[in-house]
């Protein structure tokens, strides 16, 4: 009995040990996507950035508790606001700025820019500029997997602002129809564009907009990485169970305006500075972690870190060289 009661203990402490490793690794994918993002909005203003650039501050832990719960070889498939899902998904620093700033060392070799970045080896299918159209691809690459045979599953993000779309539906109809291993993860930020969605959806619990198919939904606090993580295990395993679709109506919440040129006058300031205060993901995973005995240490070498791997990536960004102009007629067309 004794023997039997330490080796539970021990197992308890492990388990503890693992929770704050997993809980530590994503503060970290957190810090470096808001980092990255702050960067990115500095060289906007520079003018070192063109063309439109949605930064996804505040929204970090959306992405980094989904794709805890995912496996090498799952899909990722985004909007525009996307730049955080590539590093989530691991895509180097250097490459996704180096895209911003449209040049050859980027992912798509300066040519796609802040919305149309893609990674074979990270299977991050986009980046995608057009509103609601990567929803229908992503039940594509749900169906990729049906008819493979493989246990594969696509994560396909979208806006609250996208979720009334009529491809959405259509994509929820024949996920459902063929109960396509496709987990929809509606990223509810409360704005689309510059409009709430309590004036643009008669809908106001998202999450059960998969009802009519008979697609399972539930509603998740996206302000809270592990409660995201959570979710996305249950959604995965079911998928991966062959039990079709899921839903998730991921709630969350932009700092920044819709786009670099969105003075965000639609809503208060105060209601900005009382998420940031009280409900920051990254704060509230730090505190979690301190709770944990991480010392104060560990997080300055973190900090220091991911601001080295930030001003490598900006410095990168203005010193690769632009494309070739004979890279116009690349990419183009794929012969068969």
């Amino acid at each position: 009995m004794a023997l039997a009661a330490e080796a539970k203990k021990r197992g308890k402490a492990k388990d503890k040990t693992a929770d704050r490793d997993a809980l530590l690794k994503a503060y970290r994918t957190m810090l470096l996507i808001r980092r990255f993002e702050e960067k990115a909005g500095q060289l906007y203003g520079m003018g070192l950035i063109g063309g439109f650039c949605h930064l996804y501050i505040g929204q970090e832990a959306v992405v980094v508790g989904m794709q805890s719960a995912i496996s090498d070889g799952d899909q990722v498939i985004t909007s525009y606001r996307d730049h955080g899902h590539m590093l989530a998904t691991g895509m180097e620093a250097r490459g996704v700025m180096a895209e911003l700033t449209g040049r050859s060392g980027g992912y798509s070799r300066g040519k796609g820019g802040s919305m149309h970045m893609f990674s074979k080896e990270k299977n991050f299918f986009g980046g995608h500029g057009i509103v609601g159209a990567q929803v229908s691809l992503g039940a594509g690459l749900a169906f990729s997997n049906m008819y493979r045979g493989n246990d594969r599953v696509s994560l396909t993000y979208f806006g609250e602002g996208a979720s009334n779309q009529g491809q959405v539906y259509e994509s929820f109809n024949l996920a459902a129809l063929m109960k396509l291993p496709v987990v929809f993860v509606i990223e509810n930020n409360k704005y689309g564009m510059g409009t709430s969605v309590e004036r643009s959806s008669a809908s106001h619990d998202l999450s059960k907009n998969g009802a009519p198919w008979g697609i399972p939904g539930i509603q998740v606090d996206g302000m809270d990485v592990l409660a995201v993580k959570e979710a996305a295990e249950q959604a995965v395993a079911a998928c991966r169970a062959g039990k079709g679709p899921y839903l998730l109506e991921v709630k969350t919440y932009r700092y920044r305006g819709h786009s670099m040129s969105d003075p965000a006058k639609y809503r208060t300031r105060e209601e900005v500075q009382m998420m940031r205060t009280q409900h920051d993901c990254i704060e509230n995973a730090r505190h979690r972690l301190e709770a944990m005995d991480i010392e104060e240490k560990a997080f300055k070498a973190i900090d220091d870190e991911i601001k080295a791997i930030v001003q490598d990536a900006a410095d990168f960004a203005q010193t690769s060289p632009e494309p070739e102009l004979s890279e116009l007629y690349t990419d183009v067309m794929l012969e068969g």
